[in-house]
């Protein structure tokens, strides 16, 4: 796929070049350059290709892919009790805004994210109409028509995620198709519920695309499978999702890793747990790495660390403090976790002692969250204090499932550009665990509360019998307990009991991997979640800045749309796109 996504360089100056304009301010919407030219195996191909550069959700639009991230780091984590934006209040400040939930519709991350998502439903729509198009004027050597019909659904399949990526963010989203629409008809709007166009989507990538494709990054049938249980989950359609969840799990190629924390190693790209992830490459001969994970670019440690850049995306203290286990059972507190705060080095020197915390804990955590006196890969321990842009703002802990290793330098990542950062680690969307962890959730909402626990015990002994973090002498980095749930278990016990433990575990198998946000809303708990976050945030730990922070239900359950793409929307002053409510 990456000698692919070279190749596709050429194409975009010619084809695909991005509107600093709102996205229906084109017309016809997606309209392709020279479409006869283009309506052949190889331009067919090339176009695809450009549709599929967007999953890392940078196109050059904008100022930063960090706007936009394939990770969704910016929305599912920062507006979540999960992590804070990081950094210090004065650099990149509309981010401040979304994690207090007082963005405006005029916020320039929004806008960004929007253009990305659309620009990638057009390249979608221009594979669409150049496979049209060379059908009707015969272009297609018989030969190829077998590709060309999976190229069709891959690029369905593509329209679909684009889509989906826009519901999550905003609810009330336009749903924009292949067909060319004349000047004078141009209004789409935004009033109708596009999740039957989604899903239709992936069902007809479900029925046209092989279950292996021969070019790794490429969609295959159990990628779309996987997808359309998401999107039945987001909505609490639990029966349709149990019939795709368990084909994935009882014949689908997946299985779990053996090592939790291979997933978020480079040496493991597109491996066995990866349902669907995004491809990356650095130092391809694509000016400044431009196929890297810029997404998360600035999501390292700053200052006195190895990587001098930036600071952002810091794991809570809440996230954290989750992680911990009762030290007679090996099980998570699921009621008392935050009564308690982690031992951290908030506010001591780097220089000066420092004792990590003694008691038991999930060795998810260490994998996750980068903490002081704890090795951080294979960099040697975190250093704390000195590696931390602002302590007081943004707490102790750095981001660690997005970072390179020591031994990747070079190879791996960027060779070029402002930083060398940008790295070759793929960026998973859909893991193995997910479908597992969605699968218990269905259960749970079946009342068969045996299945769920079995499922969650399936995740927890893994990360028991895989391997922990360790020091260089082979030994634990700190005092890891976890086990699976007893038969008969109280937490297992009844329908309130059983989502607690199943979204509890979803979160420390997932923490910082830009999903918890939209896991709150779609569990319809973000507002007693969140509320409840920041009554405690802003009163311990330092988080003054959290300090009347609030989340509205009926309102930040969804992001505002962005107010020039509402404008660009209008005619005659009466705009083709209705903003969310409260905004």
């Amino acid at each position: 796929m990456k000698k692919v996504i070279r190749l596709f360089i050429v194409f975009n100056l010619i084809i695909l070049n991005a509107c600093d304009d709102g996205f229906l301010e084109v017309s016809p919407q997606g309209a392709l350059v020279g479409a006869e030219s283009l309506a052949t195996m190889e331009g067919i191909d090339a176009l695809l290709i450009g549709a599929y550069s967007v999953l890392d959700g940078w196109n050059g639009i904008g100022e930063g892919a960090w706007r936009s991230p394939a990770s969704n780091w910016t929305y599912g984590n920062v507006p979540s009790d999960d992590g804070y934006k990081g950094s210090d209040q004065g650099d990149q400040t509309p981010l401040n805004d979304i994690e207090r939930f007082t963005a405006i519709a005029s916020n320039p991350y929004f806008l960004t994210k929007w253009k990305v998502v659309y620009d990638g439903v057009r390249r979608s729509n221009d594979v669409l109409r150049a496979i049209t198009t060379a059908r009707k004027i015969g272009t297609i050597d018989e030969s190829d028509i077998e590709t060309v019909n999976i190229r069709e659904a891959e690029a369905r399949f593509l329209r679909g995620h684009y889509h989906f990526e826009a519901k999550k963010m905003w609810n009330n989203v336009p749903y924009v198709d292949e067909i060319p629409l004349k000047i004078d008809e141009f209004k789409i709007t935004n009033t109708v519920d596009i999740w039957p166009s989604i899903e239709e989507n992936f069902q007809f990538a479900i029925d046209h695309l092989p279950e292996t494709q021969p070019e790794i990054g490429r969609i295959a049938s159990w990628t779309a499978k996987g997808l359309l249980a998401k999107a039945h989950m987001f909505q609490q359609d639990f029966v349709a999702a149990k019939i795709l969840l368990d084909d994935i799990m009882n014949n689908g190629p997946f299985d779990l890793l053996p090592n939790y924390g291979d997933n978020f190693n480079v040496t493991f790209n597109n491996s066995v747990e990866d349902v669907f992830e995004v491809q990356t490459s650095v130092n391809d001969g694509v000016t400044n790495s431009g196929n890297g994970n810029w997404g998360d670019v600035i999501n390292f440690p700053h200052d006195g660390s190895p990587f001098g850049c930036c600071g952002f995306n810091q794991p809570s203290f809440n996230l954290v403090n989750a992680y911990q286990t009762d030290p007679a059972t090996g099980l998570p507190l699921l009621d008392t976790f935050n009564d308690d705060i982690l031992t951290n080095d908030q506010g001591i020197d780097s220089t000066e002692p420092f004792t990590e915390y003694q008691g038991t804990l999930d060795p998810r955590l260490d994998h996750t969250v980068g903490r002081r006196g704890i090795p951080y890969l294979d960099w040697g321990d975190h250093g704390g204090r000195l590696w931390i842009r602002d302590q007081g703002f943004s707490g102790p802990y750095s981001p660690k499932k997005n970072v390179y290793r020591k031994s990747d330098v070079g190879n791996l990542t960027s060779n070029s550009g402002w930083t060398t950062n940008a790295n070759a680690i793929n960026i998973p969307l859909i893991r193995f665990a997910d479908v597992i962890l969605w699968r218990a959730e269905v259960a749970v909402e079946e009342s068969d509360f045996e299945t769920a626990r079995q499922l969650v015990n399936r995740i927890r002994a893994r990360a028991r019998d895989g391997a922990f973090v360790s020091e260089s002498d082979g030994s634990p980095a700190a005092n890891y307990l976890i086990n699976e749930y007893p038969t008969g278990h109280p937490a297992f016990g009844s329908l309130t009991e059983a989502r607690k433990a199943v979204r509890f575990e979803r979160r420390l198998e997932l923490g910082m991997e830009g999903h918890r946000f939209f896991d709150l809303v779609r569990y319809r708990i973000a507002a007693e979640t969140l509320n409840t976050y920041f009554a405690i945030e802003g009163t311990r730990n330092g988080r003054i800045f959290l300090a009347g922070a609030n989340f509205e239900p009926g309102k930040h359950e969804y992001f505002p749309i962005p107010l020039s793409e509402i404008l660009a929307s209008s005619s005659n002053g009466v705009s083709s796109l209705t903003q969310n409510p409260g905004y």
